[in-house]
C-alpha cells in the first residue's frame, strides 16, 4: 500500500500534538541547516525523534508535510474588520507577507514547483491558501461596499494578484531584502487603493 493510502486510511485514534509539534520544530530546523531540496523525512523523523510512520500517518510526503508547517490551518481563517479598506487590506497583506518571507531563502519556490507538480497538492494549495485569500478579500470588499467607500466591487481574483505579485516578485524574483517589506506594502496599498477606490471624475 502506498503511502498516501496508509495516510489516508488510519483510523480514529486521536493524534498526539506532541509529535506534531515535534515534527514542525524539526521541519522547521532542518530547513534552515540543509535548505528545501535535501530536506528528508529520515532527517525529519531523527530529529524529531519519532518514527517515520508517525509522520507518514500525518503527511503522505515531504512536500505535504512541509506546506502543513509553513500553512497552518489559522491561515487568514477570519476575515479582518478594523473599521477601514486600508486597514483591512494592510492586516491581509502583511499575513500573506509573513508567510512568504519567513521561510528560509529557496523554501517557498521549490515548495511551488512541486506543487504544480503534483495535482492533489495543488488542490489543497488552492483550497488553503488561495481559497482563503480569495474568500477574506471578497468579505472584507463587501464590507467596504456596506461603508460606502467603493461604489463598485472589483473582482477579488484581480485584487489578490495585485497585493501577492509584487510581494512574491520582489522576494523571489528581484531578491530584495525582506527587512524592506513594510515600505513596500505601504506603497503597495496606496497603488492599490488608488486603482479600486472612487475618484474624481475623468474629464
Amino acid at each position: 500500500m502506498s503511502a498516501r493510502k496508509q495516510a489516508r486510511n488510519q483510523g480514529g485514534r486521536p493524534r498526539d500534538s506532541r509529535v506534531d509539534d515535534a515534527i514542525a520544530t524539526a521541519v522547521r530546523e532542518l530547513l534552515t541547516e540543509v535548505g528545501y531540496m535535501r530536506l528528508t523525512m529520515a532527517e525529519v523523523a531523527a530529529r524529531a525523534s519519532v518514527g517515520k510512520a508517525a509522520i507518514y500517518r500525518r503527511h503522505a510526503t515531504k512536500q505535504e508535510m512541509i506546506f502543513d508547517v509553513l500553512l497552518p490551518d489559522q491561515f487568514l481563517a477570519v476575515a479582518p474588520d478594523r473599521g477601514s479598506l486600508r486597514a483591512d487590506l494592510a492586516a491581509v497583506l502583511a499575513e500573506v507577507a509573513d508567510s512568504m518571507a519567513m521561510p528560509p531563502q529557496g523554501t517557498i519556490p521549490g515548495l511551488l514547483a512541486d506543487i504544480h507538480a503534483d495535482p492533489a497538492l495543488r488542490d489543497r494549495f488552492d483550497r488553503k491558501y488561495l481559497g482563503a485569500q480569495r474568500q477574506t478579500l471578497t468579505e472584507i470588499l463587501d464590507h467596504a461596499t456596506a461603508r460606502g467607500e467603493l461604489t463598485t466591487r472589483p473582482d477579488p481574483a484581480a485584487l489578490n494578484a495585485l497585493l501577492v505579485g509584487p510581494v512574491f516578485a520582489w522576494l523571489f524574483l528581484l531578491s530584495e531584502s525582506p527587512d524592506r517589506l513594510p515600505a513596500l506594502t505601504s506603497t503597495l496599498l496606496d497603488a492599490v487603493l488608488a486603482l479600486i477606490s472612487p475618484g474624481p471624475p475623468r474629464p
